[in-house]
C-alpha cells in the first residue's frame, strides 16, 4: 500500500480544504489522523485563562503528532505569541512555510549551526558559555545580532548551566555586543506530580538564578518555567510566559492527575475494517500464534500497523471501537495490519470505521487509555505516529503567510 506523501513545508497552506482532503490525494488510504482545530483553539484559549501571561505553543516533534505546519499556521491564526520547536530543521520549516511569530529552538545548536538560525530569524537557546561565543561569532559574520534565550539547569541534569552558577553565565551574556537576552529559562522535572516538591526546589533555584539580573543592574528578560503540568498545578511557576506542550492538545502530561483545565483531545486515529473471516477454536492468529481462540469466532483486519507507529506492545492487550463497541485486538500487531476479535455474534463489515484514538457513539479511547494499555506515556503514543499516516484538518483557521 503507497504511503502517504508527508507535508511539503514549503506550502503556505492556506487552503484549508486542501488539508482536509489530501488523504483523497495520496491514495484514499482507509487509515487516517483526523485532527480538531477547533478543540486546539478551545485549549489555547482554556490555557490562557488559567495563566493570564503570555503563551509558547510547542509544536516540536511534528506538533506532537498533530502536523507540525498546519498546527503552527493555525496557532499564528489565533494570535499566539511564541511558538517553541526542538531542533533548528523545525524552524526553518516553519518560517519557509510562512510562520512569522517568533519561533524559539530549545535543543540549542549543534556545530556550525548558528548562521542558519540568525539567517531565519529563529531565537536560540544557549546553554553554556562556548554556545555563547559560537552564536556572537556566527552573529558578528553576518552582522546581525542573535536573539537569545538563557538555559538554565535547576534540576534535570540535561542541558544549561547549573543555578548555582549561573552569575557569570549572565554577565557575558547581557554585556555581550552581539546576543540579544529576550529570555531565561529552565524546565520542570516533575510538574505532572501535582504532589512533588521538585517543582517548588525548581522554582526556587530558578529565581535566584534570574535575581542575577537585577543585582548586576540588567533589564529581567522574560522568565518562562511552566510547561503542562506546570500550567495545569503550579500557578506560581507561569511567571512571564508559559510553555504548554501536551495540554495544547488536549491531553493530560499525568493521566492520573486531577484535570485543572476542560481539554478537548484534538486528535483522533481511525481505519476501517478491510477483512472479515471465521476463524475456528484453536487456530492460531498472526505471528508467533501466540494467540487462539477458545471457540469458533469472527475476527476482522485492521490495516495499520507498528509501521505506522501504532505500538507493537498493544498486541493481546489493546482495543478499538467498531459500531460504537469495544473490541479486543488479538495476536500480534504487524507492521501493516493488526486484527480484531469481535465475537460469535459480533458484526462488521467490510469499510465499517475503526476508531483506536477518539469517539464512536458514546464510547471513547483516549489517548491515555492508548498508552496505558501500551505500558508507556501519551507522549509517546502521540509523538509515534508517522508521515504515513495521512491527516485531515476540520474546523478552524490556518493563516496564509504574512
Amino acid at each position: 500500500m503507497a504511503a502517504a506523501p508527508p507535508p511539503d513545508p514549503r506550502e503556505t497552506h492556506a487552503d484549508l480544504d486542501a488539508l482536509r482532503h489530501r488523504h483523497a490525494e495520496a491514495g484514499d488510504r482507509p487509515t487516517r489522523i483526523r485532527v480538531d482545530l477547533d478543540a486546539l483553539t478551545h485549549n489555547l484559549r482554556a490555557l490562557r485563562a488559567r495563566t493570564g501571561v503570555p503563551t509558547m505553543g510547542i509544536v516540536k516533534a511534528n506538533a506532537y503528532g498533530h502536523g507540525l505546519v498546519p498546527v503552527a499556521l493555525h496557532l499564528q491564526a489565533q494570535g499566539i505569541e511564541q511558538l517553541g520547536v526542538a531542533f533548528v530543521e523545525e524552524g526553518i520549516a516553519l518560517r519557509q512555510a510562512g510562520v512569522t511569530v517568533p519561533i524559539l529552538v530549545m535543543g540549542g545548536i549543534f556545530g556550525p549551526q548558528a548562521a542558519q538560525f540568525i539567517a531565519h530569524d529563529l531565537e536560540i537557546t544557549v546553554s553554556s558559555l562556548s554556545k555563547l561565543r559560537q552564536i556572537e561569532a556566527a552573529a558578528e559574520a553576518l552582522g546581525r545580532k542573535a536573539t537569545v534565550h538563557l538555559k538554565i539547569d535547576t534540576g534535570m541534569e540535561r542541558i544549561g548551566v547549573h543555578s548555582y552558577s549561573a552569575g557569570p553565565f549572565i554577565e557575558a551574556a547581557v554585556a555581550s555586543r552581539w546576543c540579544e537576552v529576550k529570555g531565561v529559562y529552565s524546565h520542570l522535572a516533575c510538574a505532572d506530580d501535582p504532589e512533588s516538591p521538585m517543582t517548588e526546589r525548581q522554582l526556587a533555584r530558578f529565581l535566584e538564578a534570574c535575581a542575577h539580573f537585577e543585582r548586576i543592574g540588567a533589564p529581567m528578560p522574560l522568565r518562562h518555567l511552566a510547561n503542562s503540568g506546570g500550567v495545569l498545578h503550579f500557578p506560581q511557576t507561569h511567571l512571564d510566559m508559559v510553555r504548554p506542550g501536551i495540554a495544547l492538545y488536549g491531553v493530560l502530561p499525568d493521566p492520573a492527575s486531577r484535570p485543572t483545565v476542560d481539554l478537548r483531545p484534538a486528535l483522533s486515529l481511525v481505519s476501517q475494517v478491510v477483512y472479515f473471516k471465521v476463524v475456528r477454536a484453536g487456530h492460531p492468529v498472526s505471528y508467533g500464534a501466540t494467540w487462539a481462540p477458545t471457540q469458533d469466532t469472527r475476527v476482522v483486519t485492521v490495516p495499520i500497523g507498528y509501521g505506522d507507529g501504532y505500538p507493537r506492545s498493544l498486541s493481546s492487550r489493546g482495543a478499538v471501537l467498531i459500531r460504537g463497541r469495544r473490541y479486543p485486538i488479538v495476536g500480534r500487531i504487524c507492521m501493516d495490519q493488526f486484527m480484531v476479535d469481535i465475537g460469535a455474534d459480533g458484526t462488521a463489515y467490510n469499510e465499517d470505521d475503526v476508531v483506536l484514538i477518539g469517539a464512536q457513539g458514546e464510547a471513547r479511547i483516549r489517548c491515555e487509555d492508548v498508552a496505558r494499555d501500551a505500558g508507556t506515556i501519551p507522549y509517546e503514543i502521540l509523538v509515534g505516529l508517522n508521515d504515513r499516516i495521512p491527516r485531515e484538518y476540520r474546523g478552524g483557521a490556518i493563516a496564509p503567510a504574512a
